[in-house]
Formats: C-alpha cells, sequence, structure tokens
C-alpha cells in the first residue's frame, strides 16, 4: 500500500477538499524505490488515463528528476476542487490503477491555485 504524506504541514489535502472554487492545480510528489520505476509509470498512465474521462479534468503531465532519479512531479489541472474531490473519490475509475502502484511509493499530494504577484505574475 502506497504511504501518504503531506506537503503542508498545516493545512492537510483533506481540508483543501473541503474548499470550492477553481481551477486548482494538484501537485504530487511521487517517489518510489528505482527498481519500481516501470511499475510506477505503468500506475500512473492507468490512472491518469482513468482520470481523463472524468468531469472537470483539464490536463495532467508527469516530470522525471533527472540524472536516474526515481522522484516524479505530478502536475493536473481540475476545472475545480469539487470535480477533483469527485474524481479522487470515484471507485470505479481508478480501481485497476490503485492495483498497480508499488507498496514503495510514498506519495505528497497537494492543492494549489495562481498567486498574483504585483509586477510579476498575475492570478
Amino acid at each position: 500500500m502506497p504511504k501518504f504524506t503531506e506537503l503542508d504541514l498545516h493545512v492537510a489535502l483533506a481540508d483543501q477538499l473541503e474548499e470550492g472554487g477553481g481551477p486548482v492545480i494538484l501537485v504530487n510528489l511521487l517517489c518510489v524505490a528505482p527498481e519500481d520505476v516501470d511499475q510506477l509509470l505503468l500506475a500512473w498512465s492507468t490512472d491518469a488515463a482513468a482520470l481523463k474521462n472524468q468531469p472537470g479534468f483539464i490536463s495532467t503531465q508527469l516530470y522525471r528528476g533527472i540524472a536516474g532519479s526515481s522522484a516524479f512531479l505530478n502536475y493536473a489541472v481540475w476545472e475545480s476542487t469539487d470535480h477533483y474531490r469527485a474524481a479522487r473519490l470515484d471507485d470505479s475509475a481508478r480501481a485497476a490503477a490503485r492495483e498497480l502502484y508499488p507498496a514503495s511509493l510514498v506519495a505528497t499530494p497537494h492543492l494549489f491555485r495562481k498567486q498574483a504577484v504585483p509586477g510579476i505574475c498575475v492570478a
């Protein structure tokens, strides 16, 4: 069974799922044992294919750490927190992928929204 950790020590993912609004960005750091990289890629691609069919899904991209790293970053865009929550709870869509994730997986999911910084970027 994969292990889940919190990115923010003060705000849990469960707390974030209670807040409405959108759009939201899911950032999920995925770390596995080096020998489990191929299994993670199979599980993630199976999961992503199922999530692509869920209402509110916009896009996803997987990034891998360089130099042979077995750390990955999943970046997924959702129309709203409500859409992400519903997809996350839809066992029928994700059951196949859940069985594929390697036991060495440590996942650190967190939701984000754009932050405006005057003179630098807009929300």
